[in-house]
């Protein structure tokens, strides 16, 4: 794709918009579906759209995983790149457009704290998708979110499943989990590696 347009270099998100209508909510979400796929398109104002209707709610995502303003602003600008160069792959049919964006905000996040490891986080925190008096259409996609992060987590073997949760979800360091399983800290890490990229896959299915 060309150069990424202007909207993502925003430093804030957009302001969020209380959605109480469900008739209004599908409207939104068919809206969104066609805006994302006219970005596969390299259409920049939809792009512009896109980033308008949802900055706001993956900033939260972000931040309810990250812990730090300005790291979760940092992330979603990386974020929006990933959706100017990838909004090609994304096909309504599969799915609806938020939870591509959310996947691909949760999984970029993930790889920032497999890198720096400073966020001590719980399984709610990590789960939960923040909405401004969300309606029943907006926690009943939240619910399936968490659900899916669950199943996922799930399909790990159990030793594998158990140092994730500990590594990103309670802060324990490499070198603990090495310690408490008595394996060597670079066993530690492949295990962890591995399990990650088993969740991506398992996240974009």
């Amino acid at each position: 794709m060309n150069d990424m347009p202007s909207s993502a270099n925003r430093a804030r998100p957009s302001p969020s918009q209380r959605q109480n209508d469900p008739s209004a909510d599908m409207a939104r979400r068919d809206a969104l579906n066609r805006a994302l796929s006219a970005v596969g398109q390299e259409d920049r104002e939809a792009f512009a759209a896109v980033y308008q209707m949802t900055s706001a709610r993956l900033f939260g995502v972000i931040l309810r995983m990250v812990r730090d303003k300005a790291e979760a602003e940092d992330l979603l600008q990386e974020v929006f790149v990933s959706v100017w160069r990838r909004a090609g792959g994304f096909d309504p049919e599969r799915g609806n457009a938020m939870t591509w964006l959310i996947t691909l905000a949760r999984n970029r996040t993930i790889d920032r704290l497999r890198e720096h490891r400073e966020a001590a986080l719980d399984d709610a925190d990590a789960l939960a998708i923040p909405s401004d008096d969300p309606s029943p259409a907006t926690l009943a996609e939240a619910s399936q979110e968490r659900q899916r992060l669950e199943q996922c987590l799930q399909r790990l073997e159990p030793q594998q499943r158990g140092v994730v949760r500990e590594a990103f979800f309670t802060g324990a360091s490499y070198s603990e989990l090495a310690a408490r399983l008595s394996v060597p800290l670079g066993t530690m890490k492949s295990w962890i590696r591995r399990s990650l990229m088993q969740l991506k896959v398992c996240l974009e299915q």
